[in-house]
């Protein structure tokens, strides 16, 4: 049974849907952001705001540290995906997929490769913007998930 939702809160594209997908539930949200990302915004009762400080990794330790067996995360970090694979129910991308420990190796290549290409003086593509499809697909495997 999900009990929490930790979204890596940040840069996180899909915070909105994930509250809205879990307003009427038993289901709480923590969002981990660094001070840089300071809020006003006022949340529904289900969701907190825990800020760290603002070096590279803080949000990711306090991840780490915080996640749960019965937890779902919501991160793009491949990886503090990678750390908490096996710590948390489920580890999922905002365009709707789940890291597994049979796709996390390839997308952790993908990423040091284009470190090295950007090394090199090198330019590699960032994400695309997300899309209205994206956030349904989203939002579709998230309500899958938690039902």
């Amino acid at each position: 049974m999900i009990n929490r939702i930790i979204i890596d809160g940040d840069a996180c594209p899909v915070t909105d849907d994930v509250i809205r997908i879990t307003q009427d539930t038993d289901i709480s949200v923590l969002i981990i952001r660094s001070v840089n990302h300071f809020s006003l915004k006022e949340y529904p009762e289900n969701v907190s705001t825990t800020y760290v400080d603002h070096g590279v990794d803080s949000a990711d330790f306090r991840i780490v540290k915080l996640t749960k067996s019965s937890d779902i995360v919501v991160t793009q970090d491949y990886g503090l995906a990678s750390l908490i694979l096996n710590k948390a129910q489920h580890v999922i991308h905002h365009k709707g997929y789940e890291y597994t420990t049979n796709n996390i190796e390839q997308l952790l290549t993908q990423r040091h490769v284009s470190a090295q290409v950007r090394q090199q003086g090198g330019r590699t593509k960032g994400p695309k913007k997300l899309t209205q499809e994206d956030h349904l697909v989203f939002s579709e495997f998230l309500t899958n998930l938690i039902k």
